[in-house]
């Protein structure tokens, strides 16, 4: 009996191995993006540092730099990505009927979201925290002093909802002034309809740089009321589309914690660290099979778009317009919140 436990456990060991060593299969959503020789990625209709086109239909930013590594990654060129831009009504719906097949655009991840809209959060690309911007001569110097002051905000939005649970907690009896379109809500309080504005502290920099006549009137208030994690979407019922998101965000993070840059990673590939071989497909080490993909599909995206580190200063960094800190998005070993599974 010992004898026959041994051979069936030995036997059991040897399927589970090939099991774990076999090819994983595309996915219907990554067959769908190779037949049509294109990622359609749905993106914010316009905020600046994380995903706007410039006057020649040019998108740049953080969320746009995940569309273009996922189409390095499973199509070999960054360039073939369809855009399109949604408002926070659109965004889920665009995603569940399969009119675009990720939906990286400043989305909070939510039980709610995760939960109950029939998709699943992948891996935060931002940390954020909503937060107010004023006039200078406002005089306003604290979110408590809103009190039963107008806020513009969005609607369909975690912002909203925030504020609303913000002003009971706090007795403060805001007046929210809600508009459908972030364009409208940004308009309304540039023009004086409402007191304060308030969104992501991320969004509030972008909007000041970008749609102020001048930023150096507007403050951003110190204070954060929410956490707001933020990242693409995708669809349930691809497990195999889902982890190739996850693990090309992982891989761009773990690239940066191991000095794989833009600029160096040919030259990486011959590097004698298994962790180094391992995310760029160097010697014999292969995790792309386990992906449904080659070798080099890492290699590919930080080519195109450098690791996270670099994306981030590119992007919103403080040598961008933008000029944010990297605060709670830097690596996980420098103080921050990026950590990396490891890509093994």
């Amino acid at each position: 009996m010992h004898l026959k436990r041994l051979k069936i456990a030995a036997a059991f060991v040897a399927v589970m191995g090939a099991v774990l060593a076999a090819p994983a299969h595309a996915g219907k959503t990554l067959d769908g993006i190779k037949a049509r020789g294109q990622l359609v990625c749905g993106v914010n209709t316009g905020l600046a540092g994380f995903a706007a086109a410039n006057t020649a239909g040019k998108w740049s930013g953080l969320d746009v730099d995940v569309c273009r590594a996922l189409a390095a990654t499973v199509l070999s060129d960054a360039e073939k990505v369809k855009y399109v831009p949604l408002n926070a009504q659109q965004r889920f719906t665009a995603l569940q009927s399969g009119e675009i097949d990720i939906l990286p655009r400043n989305t909070t991840f939510t039980l709610t979201r995760d939960a109950s809209l029939g998709l699943n959060v992948t891996v935060p690309n931002y940390y954020d925290g909503q937060g107010f911007m004023v006039t200078v001569k406002s005089k306003i110097k604290s979110a408590k002093q809103l009190k039963g002051q107008t806020v513009c905000v969005q609607s369909g939005t975690t912002t909203e909802k925030n504020l609303t649970d913000y002003s009971k907690a706090n007795d403060l009896g805001i007046k929210p002034v809600v508009y459908e379109k972030l364009e409208a809500a940004e308009n309304a309080y540039f023009t004086g309809r409402c007191v304060a504005y308030t969104t992501d502290a991320s969004g509030l920099a972008s909007t000041r740089n970008d749609k102020a006549k001048d930023p150096k009137e507007h403050v951003i208030l110190p204070d954060l009321i929410s956490k707001e994690p933020l990242g693409p979407m995708v669809r349930r019922g691809d497990d195999e589309w889902f982890a190739i998101v996850k693990w090309v965000m992982y891989g761009l993070l773990e690239a940066e914690e191991y000095g794989v840059t833009q600029a160096n990673v040919d030259q990486m590939k011959s590097s004698a660290d298994p962790v180094v071989q391992r995310l760029l497909g160097g010697g014999n080490e292969d995790t792309g099979k386990l992906l449904g993909l080659d070798k080099e599909w890492l290699a590919r995206a930080v080519k195109a778009v450098g690791n996270y580190g670099e994306s981030f200063e590119r992007n919103v960094g403080p040598k961008s317009p933008l000029g944010l800190p990297r605060g709670m998005n830097n690596l996980w070993n420098k103080g921050g919140l990026m950590y990396a599974y490891p890509v093994r």
